[in-house]
C-alpha cells in the first residue's frame, strides 16, 4: 500500500511539472532525432507598439500582433552533435532588403513580415534560414522568471527612465540575480558609448547566462515552465520535424558560441547604423555557419565549351539565386559534347546545374568545382 502512494504522489509530481508545458508538446511533440545536417532557426525580439490614441499616461501598449520592429535579431543553428552557434545582427544593420530597398534591417519585419525579415538575413549571410521564431517583449522576462531569475554580471551602473515604454532601469554594477523585470532592463538599455552593439553584447551574456543555469541537474524541474514561458509569448513557423531535430541535437547537452556581424558604426543622413563588413561576414560564416555538405560557399568556375551563347552567365545568375556565393562565368576552348562537372560536392552542384555528369579531374586552378557546359546545355 505505501509503494502504491509513493507512486502515486511521483506521478504526480511529475504531472504537475510537465503540465506547463502540455500546450507546446500538443502542438510540437515529436520523436527527438538526431539531424543529418545544421538546423536553422531565425530569433527576432519584437518591440512593443503603443496606442498613442488612449486617454491615459503612460500608453498602453497594444495587443501583440508581432509586427513591430525586431529589435533583436540572432541567427541560430544547431549542430548534429550539440554545437549551438548563435550570431547576432545588429538592428541598425543597413542593407539592400529584398522586396523592400535600403535601410535598417529591423525595419524589414513591419514592411514585409516574417517573410521579408528571413529573406534578409539569409540574403545578408548566405544560409537557409529553416524556421522562425519571433518573441514578443514579455518572452524573455517570463523566461527569466520562470528560470527562477538569472545571474549576471552587470558591467556598468544602469539607469534610465522612459515612462512612455514603462521601462524602468536601475541596476548596480556586479554580479547579482536579475528577476524577468530586471533582466529585461538589462537587455534593453542602451544609453551607453556602444548603443546598439553594447546592447547586443548584454543579450549575448544573458543567453550564456541562462544556458548555464538550464545545465544545472537541479533546475531540470524549470524546463517545462521556461518551455510554457516562450510558448505563451512566441510565433513560430517551426514544424514538428525541426522541433524534433533541435531536440536531437540538443539532446547530449549544447555548446554554446556567440558571434556578432562584423562592421562599424556609420552614418547614412541623420541616421546611426551598423555599417557591415560583408568580407569579414563572408569568413566567418564559412568558418561557423556553413554546412559540409552545402557547395553554395565554395568557388564555382563555369566554362562554356560547347553551350549556346551566353550559357554560362545565365547558369551563373541562377546559381547566384540559390545563394552561391563566389561564381564565375567564362568561355573556354574545345567543342565538348556533354557538361561535366567536377570537383568538391559536385554531385551535389550537378543537381542545382540540373544536367551533366560528375568527371573525376578537370578542374580549373583555383576553383573548388569547375561546371563545363558542353551543347547538351538547353537553350534558353
Amino acid at each position: 500500500m505505501r509503494v502504491r502512494v509513493i507512486i502515486g504522489v511521483l506521478l504526480a509530481a511529475v504531472v504537475a511539472t510537465v503540465a506547463p508545458a502540455a500546450p507546446f508538446l500538443a502542438r510540437y511533440g515529436a520523436v527527438p532525432h538526431r539531424p543529418e545536417t545544421p538546423v536553422t532557426v531565425l530569433l527576432a525580439g519584437v518591440a512593443p507598439r503603443y496606442d498613442e490614441s488612449a486617454p491615459v499616461w503612460p500608453w498602453p501598449a497594444k495587443a501583440e500582433d508581432y509586427t513591430g520592429t525586431t529589435d533583436t535579431i540572432v541567427l541560430a543553428q544547431i549542430r548534429p552533435g550539440g554545437q549551438l552557434n548563435l550570431l547576432s545582427i545588429p538592428r541598425d544593420s543597413w542593407m539592400n532588403i529584398p522586396g523592400w530597398g535600403w535601410g535598417k534591417i529591423n525595419g524589414a519585419n513591419p514592411h514585409g513580415g516574417p517573410d521579408m525579415l528571413v529573406g534578409a538575413v539569409e540574403d545578408l549571410t548566405g544560409v537557409k534560414v529553416d524556421g522562425y521564431a519571433f518573441l514578443s517583449l514579455y518572452a524573455l522576462r517570463a523566461l527569466a522568471d520562470a528560470a527562477g531569475g538569472v545571474t549576471l554580471d552587470v558591467p556598468t551602473r544602469m539607469k534610465y527612465d522612459d515612462n512612455a515604454g514603462r521601462l524602468h532601469i536601475d541596476l548596480q554594477p556586479g554580479v547579482q540575480r536579475l528577476n524577468g523585470t530586471q533582466a529585461e532592463g538589462f537587455l534593453r538599455f542602451r544609453h551607453d558609448a556602444r548603443g546598439d552593439i553594447g546592447r547586443v553584447e548584454r543579450q549575448q551574456l544573458f543567453l550564456a547566462a541562462l544556458s548555464d543555469q538550464v545545465k544545472r541537474p537541479l533546475n531540470w524541474w524549470r524546463v517545462p515552465l521556461m518551455v510554457s514561458a516562450l510558448d505563451r509569448n512566441t510565433r513560430t513557423n517551426l514544424d514538428r520535424a525541426t522541433v524534433g531535430s533541435i531536440l536531437g541535437a540538443a539532446a547530449g547537452g549544447l555548446k554554446l558560441k556567440t558571434l556578432t556581424v562584423p562592421g562599424s558604426f556609420g552614418f547614412r543622413g541623420a541616421a546611426s547604423v551598423w555599417a557591415v563588413d560583408q568580407a569579414a561576414l563572408d569568413r566567418l560564416i564559412a568558418t561557423d555557419f556553413r554546412d559540409p555538405g552545402d557547395p553554395r560557399f565554395l568557388t564555382v568556375a563555369v566554362v562554356n565549351v560547347g553551350a549556346p551563347a551566353g550559357s554560362a552567365r545565365r547558369l551563373k545568375m541562377r546559381l547566384e539565386e540559390l545563394g552561391y556565393r563566389r561564381v564565375t562565368a567564362t568561355n573556354g576552348p574545345g567543342d565538348q559534347s556533354g557538361t561535366t562537372i567536377t570537383g568538391a560536392l559536385a554531385g551535389r552542384v550537378q543537381r542545382d546545374v540540373g544536367h551533366g555528369t560528375v568527371a573525376p579531374e578537370g578542374s580549373v586552378p583555383g576553383a573548388d568545382i569547375t561546371v563545363r557546359l558542353g551543347a547538351d546545355t538547353p537553350a534558353e
